[in-house]
């Protein structure tokens, strides 16, 4: 077997396999003890048939298939700890690290991180470094080249160098404890056996890697909407602009400040659709009638759906008297899961926490790849994070020197164009080499819808924006603490909710935020003069927060949370309308005495309230002369009245209601937006600006007729086609009855080879069950993408907390913890917070 980068295939030591219970809810009937080992074995077998019959591998085989398990019980060297460590496990694989110090916890971390999810750790960091391709072929070529102009493998070398001497010996230790753990399996993790090739080794600068992966995931590194800002004032009318680009509306519900108003809707003497009719555009294709514009989320995170929550309860509004903190971050669900669960124990350098005597436990979830919590409690503060979907790059219009075509203005003269050329490895296809143009601000990116080039300054290129701090949370003692460290903090920027044991909450924009000059990072403009532009950070004491808010409640989801001064200062590149977050808002408000119970409930909350008003709209709608003009119309109208109110999976009324509002968003917007379109066939307003709600209700409601495209005769007409074309859609698939909302939202929550090799979905994916809820409740969810976990907990009393997690711990697919705690995540059913009773010890030694 060769490496993939060529080198000879490092001695592997034999490992005991695991040993336990079957696959719980992969398991017939989650079957256990004699009959969930037969199940397995059947697995082992299938798995290795199937899998060398489909990838054409020779040298399949169960022993193999069993080698590449985890070690879960007896002992094992790990050269360089400073004292044994014990790692309990338990019923669902989770682990407990008892360690003497905080570098030898880093160290096992590694090491268990290694033995269960390597294959992940190895796909995050080649998918921000852009070398998926050497991995896979050339099916993964366009997304390494896009990912490859940023150069982040040079950025997180930066970030390694400028680490702390604290910083650099974590991430040796966690490097040398994932390089052991992967030695240790006694034969390469299963989808290497796949690919035949072999996993190249960690190093230290892969772990921030990981970290850019995330800024990848939850940044738009496209600068979409900017762009989409631009082409829209450029080419409409400015009251026609500011209509469809809103800074608020009447769904906001900001933890600070109050609702913006809705801008009015543009007069005929601005645009009169009936006088000068829009350009004809070709139609963007849609998955289905039925299928939103919110799944795609804009060609920009895949099918990745926005729906973070995150929110705290001070300890006056909960029956406890301690303060309550939930958490669910969504993001695009697969196998393994994006998050690994540890608790991680040891002994501090002093006891500077009142009452701990030096012990230190932080409890969580972390990123396979890095060596710290990323969400969850450490006894004296919990913390959890929502995407700002903030503002955090801009694109920089490039003025080329007339003079010297290879040159353009900087505030410093005119400077040549830099150049970088960067080779692809492509496996099984010759190297690929990608040439990029390079400006004292950043890559160039494009050139806009006028023909100029553009460069892209983002955060995510400065090695000062990712560092190992967030650490640090691990240590601090309370929201005062917390509020402090957070901007110093080098992840994506996010929303950062946190409750601490003495009942206080507090809210604040963790990461880097950049200090702008001369515009608020709206448009694109030029920093050729030098009036616009960054001047480093925005000063820690400048970031909005909010500590011991007077209604003892703050909630975030994606959506405006700060008064418009302080939501300057974050931007906006993609924010959600707002219509969850306030949904979140007054189901906290009306809870006087909450308990963990209500904080899961809500979580679960799939009441379509944001729909209401378009129900009751297509009701008015279908009268009896418009049901008797079209007979299917009138079972329409009998699923709708009946839907239920909820996103449930049984309800067609539901479907119908969603398809309705699609339609009639792309038919009434769609003309509007028709020139921007025109001008630039890249922007697509609907997919990119989440806010369009509102100016779609402003034209549904008032029927202006000089804002409608003319192939309607009236706006009764473009609804009632719009709804027909929505039943089409349905109707393609069989009775209207049997369309419900659970056929369409049904889980694809798959692991990545049995994308390439579909026979192994049996085996490789999870169950393929309809689910409930959807965008704009706080149940998000999507066949793809939903709640990547749940945590409700109050600090210092962890044990009463509650965990949901899809998928399970480990990533090979013959783990016992492969998916059982799948069930648990998709029906909503209470889990501990913290790990279970010990069924599996491992001790690793000196």
């Amino acid at each position: 077997m060769e490496r993939v980068d060529g080198k000879p295939e490092p001695v592997l030591h034999a490992a005991p396999p695991e040993r336990g219970s079957g696959r719980g809810s992969h398991a017939p009937g989650g079957a256990r003890g004699a009959r969930g080992e037969r199940w397995r074995r059947w697995r082992l077998a299938g798995l290795a048939t199937v899998t060398a019959a489909a990838t054409g591998t020779a040298g399949w085989s169960v022993a193999k298939l069993r080698g590449s398990l985890p070690q879960l019980e007896g002992a094992r060297q790990l050269d360089g700890l400073a004292a044994e460590v014990r790692v309990e496990r338990d019923a669902l694989g989770v682990p407990s690290v008892h360690a003497g110090s905080r570098l030898d916890a880093a160290r096992a971390l590694g090491f268990l991180h290694a033995q269960d999810r390597f294959f992940q750790m190895d796909l995050l960091r080649r998918r921000a470094a852009g070398e998926l391709a050497e991995l896979v072929g050339p099916m993964a070529l366009a997304v390494d080249r896009q990912a490859r102009v940023h150069r982040l493998r040079q950025v997180a070398r930066g970030a390694y160098a400028d680490a702390s001497p604290r910083d650099r010996g974590l991430l040796d230790a966690y490097t040398a404890g994932a390089n052991a753990g992967l030695a240790a399996l006694a034969a390469p993790p299963v989808e290497y056996l796949a690919l035949g090739g072999t996993p190249r080794p960690w190093l230290a600068e892969d772990s921030f890697l990981c970290v850019l992966a995330m800024f990848l995931d939850l940044h738009d590194d496209a600068a979409a909407l900017e762009s989409l800002r631009g082409a829209i004032h450029d080419t409409l009318p400015p009251e026609l602009a500011a209509f469809l680009l809103p800074a608020g509306s009447p769904w906001d519900a900001p933890v600070v400040g109050d609702a913006l108003p809705s801008a009015p809707l543009p007069g005929a003497g601005i645009v009169d659709l009936r006088r000068a009719p829009p350009p004809l555009v070709a139609e963007r294709p849609d998955e289905s009638a039925a299928d939103d514009v919110w799944a795609p989320s804009g060609g920009r995170r895949g099918e990745v759906v926005i729906g973070s929550n995150n929110w705290a309860v001070a300890g006056t509004h909960s029956a406890s008297g301690r303060a309550l903190l939930a958490g669910d971050m969504h993001l695009r669900l697969g196998v393994p899961g994006i998050w690994y669960r540890a608790a991680l124990h040891w002994r501090g350098d002093d006891g500077d926490r009142p009452g701990d005597g030096g012990d230190r436990r932080v409890v969580g979830v972390t990123l396979p790849g890095t060596p710290a919590v990323v969400a969850g409690s450490n006894g004296a503060v919990a913390w959890a994070f929502t995407n700002t979907e903030g503002d955090w790059a801009d694109l920089v219009v490039i003025e080329s020197d007339p003079a010297d075509p290879g040159s353009y203005r900087t505030p410093d003269g005119p400077r040549p164009f830099g150049r970088a050329s960067e080779t692809i490895a492509v496996r099984g296809a010759p190297d690929d080499v990608l040439e990029i143009v390079t400006t004292v601000w950043g890559p160039v990116l494009d050139d806009d819808h006028r023909g100029r080039r553009r460069a892209l300054r983002w955060t995510a290129h400065d090695p000062a924006a990712v560092n190992l701090r967030l650490v640090d949370f691990e240590e601090v003692a309370d929201v005062d603490a917390a509020v402090r460290l957070a901007p110093s903090v080098g992840v994506p920027a996010q929303n950062l909710v946190c409750a601490d044991a003495s009942g206080r909450i507090a809210w604040t924009i963790i990461g880097r935020i950049p200090k702008r000059r001369g515009w608020d990072g709206q448009l694109p403009v030029s920093w050729a003069d030098g009036s616009c532009g960054w001047d480093g950070w925005l000063a820690g004491d400048d970031h909005p927060r909010l500590v011991d808010p007077p209604a003892g409640r703050l909630w975030t989801a994606n959506a405006r949370v700060a008064d418009p001064e302080g939501a300057k200062l974050v931007g906006d590149e993609g924010q959600d309308l707002g219509a969850r977050q306030g949904q979140i808002r007054d189901t906290l408000l009306a809870l006087d005495k909450a308990t963990a119970a209500d904080m899961l409930a809500l979580q679960l909350d799939d009441r379509a309230l944001f729909l209401e008003r378009w129900q009751q709209l297509l009701l008015d709608l279908l009268t009896p002369d418009h049901v008797a003009a079209v007979p299917r119309r009138a079972e329409a109208r009998r699923l709708v009245e009946a839907w239920g109110a909820r996103a449930t999976v049984e309800s067609a009324g539901y479907r119908i209601v969603r398809a309705f509002r699609s339609v009639v968003a792309r038919r009434a917007l769609g003309s509007l937006t028709a020139p921007v379109a025109a001008a630039d066939p890249r922007c697509d307003y609907l997919a990119t600006f989440r806010r369009w709600e509102e100016p779609l209700w402003q034209l549904v409601v008032g029927r202006p007729t000089h804002l409608l495209d003319p192939r309607y005769r009236d706006w009764d007409d473009l609804l009632l086609s719009g709804l027909d074309e929505a039943l089409d859609g349905l109707d393609d698939e069989g009775p209207l009855a049997e369309r419900t909302w659970g056929e369409w939202n049904t889980a694809r929550i798959r692991h990545p080879l049995s994308a390439a090799v579909p026979a192994l979905s049996d085996w490789l994916d999870m169950p393929a069950e309809p689910l409930p809820g959807d965008a704009h409740m706080p149940r998000v969810q999507a066949p793809q993408a939903g709640a990547s976990q749940r945590m409700v907990v109050s600090p210092g009393r962890e044990e009463d907390g509650v965990f949901h997690m899809p998928a399970g711990q480990s990533g090979h697919p013959l783990s016992h913890h492969y998916g059982d705690g799948h069930e648990a995540w998709v029906r909503g059913e209470p889990t501990p917070f913290l790990p279970g009773p010990v069924r599996h010890t491992l001790v690793l030694r000196p």
